[in-house]
């Protein structure tokens, strides 16, 4: 299908409307003659122009001329923001369902917006990150608490980037990705982001089959089987409507919230020393064993397809796609990520604190599987219900995860390939990815074997996730796609001061846990 358009003096786009024929035309003064344009690139133009981006003029050279007379630089049609601009919206059938109030008071708008953030939020607090919060609390007290701390804050940031991406361009980081790059660059960012896809199930099938585990004595491997059946849960969700989803996600993180709070009061923690943990110290860098683990944290807790799903569920509000309303959707929507994540760093500082409490200075202090932590803490803390709680926790970050990872991998297959599979086989097959190789390890290693594959999982994620920010901060930092959204300077510069330490650290992680695999 093709626009027809006529590119003048694009000094104000005018209405759209729909010919006989199903073609949209885009009004405009005339200076110049008709053009045909992917209908992609027509609907990318008006985008940019509501953004604030510079449109093609006379002056910077029509579609159909490739050359700028006045040296300009903006989406021209030679230099257009996306090369091929996404077809459809993200995630179509709930795209902009969820209604915002307008005019409205702080708090109804608020309210509007809540949601997504703890959506990602969830993959901060995925089974991945609890064995390195174990080992620090354990063998390091509460020193490492800051390192929890910076992760999360880089977290917020990185986040708030995917959240504008998302509002301002109407294209999730996989769409953005495909509409930028190459077809062969593009394809192998898809590869990649999949497998990381896949590792992230790793996760959430090992964790979910560990709780089950611990809670009702299921074999591992039939528990890996029965986190297969999580398909037709999420397909029932998801025609329940968004917004069932998200109350689904946010009863689950208070259940964890509420285990881990029973956990805190019972274990007595140091306040003083939880307080002073928070402070960075220089014994976190000199010490080789400390900052192994603090690399782990950093390198766990960042998730890559978590940057992908917010920069698409942020689009199901229907809010206003001008100007204004794309500030107040990118204000709200970084207040809910914000205080979504702080909570997030609630659970994670939780884990690291009870382990400290329970383990720290013990003969238990190189407690670091879950298992090992799920046996001890009853006896250790010497209160009812602390292991159970424990578990109970686990089990629903599992499947919380499995929520999300859900809704990440619809978004990565459409957005990078703009095919469509149905729901249940898309799940399926990114779920036998993770169960094969999750049920085989159970089979022939037990319980040893599966805590190693769920440290793997972790690897995995790390080294994906350079591929998964590296784009973010450059579409984000570009005038051409952001238009007056773009990152400031500052923003920019403390963008890519965290993307060089992810990837700088993940590399150093990645060394370190092969060498430690060798050595074994």
């Amino acid at each position: 299908m093709y626009t027809q358009a006529k590119f003048g003096v694009f000094r104000r786009v005018g209405s759209r409307c729909h010919d006989g024929e199903g073609l949209i035309k885009v009004a405009a003064p005339l200076k110049g003659g008709a053009v045909d344009l992917p209908m992609g690139m027509a609907m990318a133009l008006s985008n940019e122009k509501e953004a604030g981006a510079t449109v093609p003029t006379a002056e910077t050279g029509g579609p159909q001329g490739f050359t700028s007379r006045s040296g300009l630089k903006g989406p021209t049609a030679d230099r257009p923001a996306w090369r091929r601009p996404a077809k459809t919206a993200s995630l179509p059938e709930v795209h902009s369902t969820i209604h915002v109030p307008h005019p409205a008071s702080f708090a109804r708008t608020l309210l509007a917006f809540a949601g997504p953030g703890l959506m990602v939020a969830v993959g901060y607090m995925d089974p991945g990150n609890w064995a390195t919060d174990l080992a620090a609390g354990a063998q390091f007290g509460y020193t490492l608490l800051c390192v929890v701390l910076i992760s999360n804050l880089m977290a917020i940031l990185l986040q708030h980037l995917s959240l504008k991406l998302g509002i301002v361009t109407g294209h999730d980081l996989a769409q953005a990705c495909r509409a930028h790059f190459s077809t062969p660059v593009s394809m192998a960012l898809w590869v990649l982001c999949e497998i990381a896809i896949a590792a992230c199930d790793l996760a959430e099938v090992v964790g979910s089959a560990i709780a089950l585990n611990l809670l009702f004595g299921i074999p591992l491997i039939v528990g890996v089987g029965l986190t297969a059946l999580d398909v037709m849960v999420v397909l029932l969700l998801q025609h329940k409507g968004f917004r069932i989803l998200e109350c689904i996600v946010a009863s689950l993180i208070v259940t964890i919230g509420g285990c881990f709070a029973y956990e805190l009061i019972y274990s007595h923690p140091s306040v003083s020393s939880a307080l002073s943990g928070l402070i960075p110290r220089t014994e976190i860098i000199t010490n080789p064993g400390m900052l192994y683990i603090a690399i782990g944290i950093l390198g766990a807790t960042v998730m890559p397809h978590n940057l992908y799903l917010h920069s698409s569920i942020v689009q199901t509000r229907n809010f206003r796609r001008d100007p204004e309303g794309k500030a107040l959707a990118v204000r709200f929507a970084t207040i809910d990520s914000t205080l979504a994540l702080f909570f997030a760093f609630f659970i994670n500082a939780a884990i690291l604190i009870l382990s400290a409490a329970a383990f720290h200075g013990t003969e238990h202090a190189n407690v670091a599987d879950i298992n090992d932590a799920y046996k001890l803490l009853t006896p250790v803390l010497g209160i009812p219900l602390a292991s159970t709680f424990f578990a109970v926790a686990l089990l629903a970050s599992g499947q919380n995860s499995t929520l999300t990872g859900t809704l990440a991998g619809q978004i990565v297959m459409e957005g990078f390939l703009e095919i469509r599979l149905r729901p249940w086989l898309r799940r399926l097959l990114t779920r036998l990815v993770a169960i094969v190789p999750a049920a085989i390890v159970a089979a022939l290693a037990g319980e040893h074997g599966v805590g190693k594959l769920l440290i793997l999982s972790q690897v995995i994620l790390s080294l994906q996730l350079s591929f998964a920010v590296i784009p973010l901060v450059w579409f984000t930092s570009d005038r051409r796609k952001m238009g007056v959204f773009t990152n400031p300077v500052w923003l920019s510069a403390g963008a890519w001061l965290v993307t060089l330490a992810i990837v700088a650290l993940n590399g150093y992680l990645l060394v370190q846990t092969v060498q430690n695999w060798i050595a074994e």
